[in-house]
């Protein structure tokens, strides 16, 4: 059973890769969880926002965490969790969506904060109460204020944290004293996982257990050095590195996400550059300027050799 004591380090929330029919490649997933695998990632979360929820057809949401859970299994000593997001707007197809996802085998759910119809904060905590009393499998909390416009208050989630099958949360609010708050008061069988590659340092400092990474996929021993130095006390050494990402992270957040990081993944050997309507493949200029950025960091910290010019 998923607790807080297995949300930690680095777990990329990861993109789905897809065909130009929009179905789900699977080579291509099959790719990217070797790489990640490889560079020693501590579990996947798949079908968030990263992972384009809203536009996959709900056969190929199953199909991909399907693909994530048997991925993990084959890791051997390396497994982690499977957290799947679930960013259903209503409660019943949230709840029938975290079903399908626990059949399919993950170990929990990422439950995105209800949107559109603007609850109250008393709202909130009932939803989530429910939901985690109903779940056939733990879940985390997914707060990101910025894409439902629904910020959940520290006592709410200080509240929340509490329940036995509620084990974390994925924290996306760029408000830092709220972050701080939030972390003063949960339960310690709760695990704060930072959302923003922008902040992660911070976060891990301030008492993130890990973070769930989306330019992970990209650099994941990047991020494993700066989550251990942050984590032990190096935050001068673990900023230092972190402002190296930042040119990159400009870029790979110049449109929305995923598609500037899908453009480049072919980088580590993952081709899969489509996208599922509304979003579209970034712009040229855009993905030469992100592919120049990340060759020159992946010789630095995946050892990788340059990429020859294009």
């Amino acid at each position: 059973m998923l607790n807080a004591t297995k949300l930690r380090g680095i777990l990329p929330a990861t993109p789905t890769p897809v065909t130009a029919d929009g179905t789900v490649d699977v080579a291509a997933s099959r790719a990217l969880f070797s790489w990640l695998f490889r560079q020693g990632i501590d579990g996947l979360v798949p079908l968030g926002g990263t992972g384009e929820y809203g536009a996959l057809a709900k056969d190929q949401r199953i199909r991909f965490a399907e693909l994530s859970v048997e991925a993990m299994a084959g890791a051997g000593e390396k497994r982690g969790p499977v957290v799947a997001g679930v960013l259903d707007t209503g409660y019943y197809d949230a709840l029938a969506a975290g079903r399908d996802f626990a059949a399919a085998g993950v170990d929990g759910l990422l439950v995105l904060t209800p949107y559109y119809t603007n609850p109250t904060q008393a709202g909130i905590r009932d939803y989530f109460l429910r939901y985690a009393d109903e779940s056939p499998v733990p879940i985390l909390i997914y707060e990101i204020p910025y894409r439902t416009r629904i910020a959940i208050d520290p006592e709410i989630l200080h509240e929340l944290s509490r329940h036995e099958r509620i084990v974390g949360m994925k924290a996306c609010n760029t408000d830092m004293y709220h972050f701080l708050r939030t972390v003063a008061g949960v339960d310690p069988s709760f695990a704060v996982l930072s959302g923003e590659d922008t902040l992660f340092p911070l976060h891990v400092a301030a008492g993130a257990r890990g973070g769930i990474v989306v330019t992970a996929n990209l650099l994941p021993r990047a991020w494993r050095l700066i989550h251990d130095l942050a984590s032990t006390g190096k935050l001068d050494k673990a900023l230092e590195i972190h402002r190296t990402l930042i040119p990159m992270m400009n870029l790979a957040f110049a449109e929305t996400n995923p598609g500037p990081m899908k453009a480049v993944m072919d980088l580590i050997g993952v081709e899969a550059p489509a996208m599922l309507a509304p979003l579209r493949e970034p712009a040229e200029p855009l993905k030469q300027s992100l592919r120049r950025e990340l060759s020159r960091l992946l010789v630095t910290y995946e050892g990788m050799p340059a990429a020859r010019p294009e």
